[in-house]
């Protein structure tokens, strides 16, 4: 019996599900989120979060179509058809990126690189553990590293370089056991470099430079044995060099300069063989440099520069046969330098006491940099003690020469003009004798020619101007240069600083200075440095100028200086007006000469003028009221000329003191004894009066002409008439008789 209720129920109850489901319609059951439309989603909404896209590399990323895997910078996996590559770099995309892209789960490799990325790395990335390369360098992300990234164990590249991070490199990197390259310069991170980073033993480069990390760098360094490439320059590291760095065997590239180091030259170092790069410049390094470094010898750049070694450069560095840059520049080293291995490109022994003779360079064929400036060299060449040698048309790739702050002598080599490739010559603040050679009129790609500060003498050539049309700077100031300066000199278009003075030169100052392009804001100089490509090194250079009435070395912003000054010469005549066509011209001294005439009126046409010298001279005539005008002028001296009038009224003009108006005939602030006072403005005292000051020169006339007249009259009379004679002292006789009761 129960089996058959049992039965029935059964049957009934499933009656009733069947007509409940007939009665009720179709379920509508909500599709599943499939990966591939993840990966699509999170594609778009990295998409709307990117405000700029200059070069318009998300323009196939749309709603309507539905293959991602075509998208441009996408390449998907062909099996699971899974975002595997995503690459927007050098796009000058704009914007955020989104925490979506921690939705890519199946991505290895993520290059966004070189955009405009801002605000903070998505912390959401640390879900992505297939992710082997992440490189977002040349960003604006700020913020600290996220520590979730430490959680995507298989990534191998981390390149967060050039960026605005902040805070501390994490303790956390560590467990990155399969990290390859770590890049984290450029950014603000400080702190102490984290000692767990030795456990990423697979690590070939670790570049940490341009931050502001301090502490030492960890002894257990020489663990890193995959190690070539070991940047931390340009931080505050202090302590000495480790010598476990000795155990990096595989080391290609070792670069610590400008950081606080203390100490030797680890003697370790010569164990990493494979070193072609050591940079050890600006670290405060002491002591001798060691005779091991010529047991380097794939060592190719060598910079041991600003530092405070001592004693003699050993003689094994001539074994560095694959060197071409060496820089030993701003130490204590003395003695002879020895002779230079043939392949050196780039030699830089400034600021040294070395002396002695100069080493045998005639196989240095290769050299395109020479700076052996701030020493006290004696030149010689087959024993020509004194005189720079002879031997320079061997040297026929040289596109720098530095030779200023020495004790040379002798005149110019002929050959010198030799080197058609040379760009910079200074031989300044020398004893260099003599005239200039013509042979120097085939150095046409020359931009700097130095020579101030010597005995030369003789008159300026006009092939110079001629030329030489690519010269930037021409210093040729203190030497015994004579005669008129050559019009030619017109020619040198692009010349921004022109320093003829203290010389002997005379005649008029040239009118076609105004062809000067660069000086007159026709040609747009947009240059800070003056600088060129040496081996694909870039070189700025520096000059010791006078400006504002002060000598000081310009290195920085050598491109912006604006300068002509002919001062302390015997020129004559007029200020040429043309001058006050150089609208760009910062600094203008024409002091201790023997000009005449007026000052241009429209001087204050010269708004960027900043120095103006004008003292010691024979100028006439009142001050231009356009000096007012001139808003950046920082130093004006009219002093010592013959100048009248009034001191114009103007903002800067009476911010100076009253020496830059001294020996003149001015008046008016800021002077407060007047030398010469204007006539007297009497126009109020007429209209008070009614005119009555004013001179009646025709009534004075007519009185004087008549007293003149009556008199002659009277006299005349007395003389030709006898009664009226007696008459007239007759009378007079009485007046005194009276007078005298």
């Amino acid at each position: 019996m129960s089996a058959k209720w049992l039965l029935f129920f059964r049957s009934f109850l499933f009656a009733i599900l069947t007509h409940l489901a007939a009665s009720s319609g179709p379920i509508h059951k909500a599709p599943a989120l499939n990966g591939t439309n993840v990966d699509r989603l999170a594609l778009l909404a990295i998409k709307s979060m990117i405000k700029g896209d200059p070069q318009g590399l998300l323009t196939s990323w749309n709603h309507s179509s539905t293959d991602f895997c075509q998208w441009q910078g996408v390449t998907c996996s062909p099996r699971h058809q899974r975002v595997t590559h995503l690459n927007l770099s050098d796009g000058g995309l704009i914007g955020t990126l989104s925490p979506s892209i921690g939705n890519l789960s199946f991505i290895r490799v993520i290059q966004l690189f070189n955009n405009s990325f801002s605000s903070e790395t998505p912390p959401e990335i640390g879900r992505l553990f297939r992710l082997r390369q992440l490189r977002l360098a040349s960003n604006s992300f700020t913020g600290n590293i996220p520590a979730t990234i430490m959680n995507c164990s298989n990534l191998q590249f981390l390149k967060l370089g050039g960026n605005n991070l902040v805070g501390k490199i994490p303790n956390e990197i560590g467990r990155l056991f399969r990290l390859q390259t770590l890049d984290l310069r450029n950014n603000s991170f400080t702190g102490n470099i984290p000692f767990t980073i030795t456990n990423c033993s697979n690590l070939q480069l670790l570049e940490l430079s341009l931050n502001n990390l301090v502490g030492k760098i960890p002894d257990g360094i020489g663990s890193l044995s995959m190690l070539s490439f070991l940047y931390l320059n340009d931080n505050i590291l202090q302590g000495g060099i480790p010598p476990e760095i000795g155990h990096l065997f595989r080391l290609q590239e070792l670069i610590l300069y400008n950081n606080s180091f203390t100490g030797n030259i680890p003697a370790t170092i010569t164990n990493c063989s494979n070193l072609q790069v050591l940079d050890l410049g600006n670290i405060n390094l002491v002591g001798k440099i060691p005779d091991w470094i010529g047991s380097l010898s794939m060592l190719s750049f060598l910079y041991l520069n600003d530092n405070s070694f001592t004693g003699i450069v050993p003689a094994t560095i001539t074994n560095l046969s694959n060197l071409q840059f060496l820089c030993l520049e701003f130490n204590n080293l003395v003695g002879n330098v020895l002779s230079i291995p043939p392949t050196v490109h780039w030699l830089d022994l400034a600021g040294n006491n070395f002396g002695g003779k100069l080493p045998s360079l005639t196989n240095s064929s290769s050299l395109i940099y020479l700076d052996l400036s701030h020493n006290y060299f004696v030149l010689g060449y087959n024993q020509l003690s004194g005189v720079i040698p002879e031997c320079w048309e061997k040297w026929s790739s040289l596109v720098l020469l530095w030779l200023s702050d020495n004790y040379l002598s002798g005149e110019i080599p002929r050959t010198l003009g030799s080197i058609p490739l040379l760009q910079f010559l200074a031989i300044s603040r020398n004893k260099i004798s003599g005239g200039l050679p013509s042979s120097l009129l085939n150095l046409s790609y020359l931009k700097v020619l130095d020579l101030g500060r010597n005995n030369l003498a003789g008159i300026i050539p006009p092939w110079l101007g001629i030329k030489l049309t690519m010269l930037k700077i021409l210093n040729l100031r203190s030497n015994n240069f004579y005669g008129n300066t050559p019009d030619q000199l017109c020619y040198l278009s692009q010349v921004q600083v022109l320093d003829l003075a203290h010389n002997n030169l005379s005649g008029n100052i040239p009118r076609c200075f105004n062809n000067f392009s660069v000086l007159s804001g026709i040609e747009t100089n947009l240059d800070v440095h003056v600088s060129f490509y040496v081996d694909d090194f870039l070189v700025t250079i520096y000059d010791l100028l006078v400006m504002k009435g002060q000598e000081a070395t310009y290195g920085s912003f050598l491109g912006l200086v604006m300068l002509l000054d002919l001062s302390s010469n015997k020129f004559s005549g007029q200020i040429p007006s043309e001058l006050t066509t150089l609208h760009k011209l910062k600094s203008l001294n024409l002091s201790r000469n023997q000009l005449t005439g007026e000052i241009p009126n429209k001087i204050g046409d010269m708004k960027s003028l900043e120095s103006l010298d004008l003292s010691v001279n024979n100028l006439s005539g009142e001050l231009p009221m356009s000096l007012s005008e001139l808003n950046f002028l920082g130093t004006l001296n009219v002093s010592y000329n013959h100048l009248i009038g009034r001191v114009p009224t103007g903002t800067q003009i009476q911010s100076f003191s009253e020496s830059s108006f001294f020996g003149n005939k001015l008046c008016g602030a800021p002077l407060t004894n007047c030398v010469h006072v204007d006539k007297p403005d009497t126009t109020s005292d007429q209209k008070k009066d009614g005119g009555s000051h004013k001179v009646d020169w025709g009534l004075i006339i007519s009185i004087v002409l008549g007293f003149i007249t009556g008199f002659w009259v009277i006299v005349v009379s007395l003389m030709l008439n006898r009664s009226w004679r007696i008459t007239y002292f007759r009378l007079l006789r009485k007046l005194i008789k009276v007078k005298g009761l």
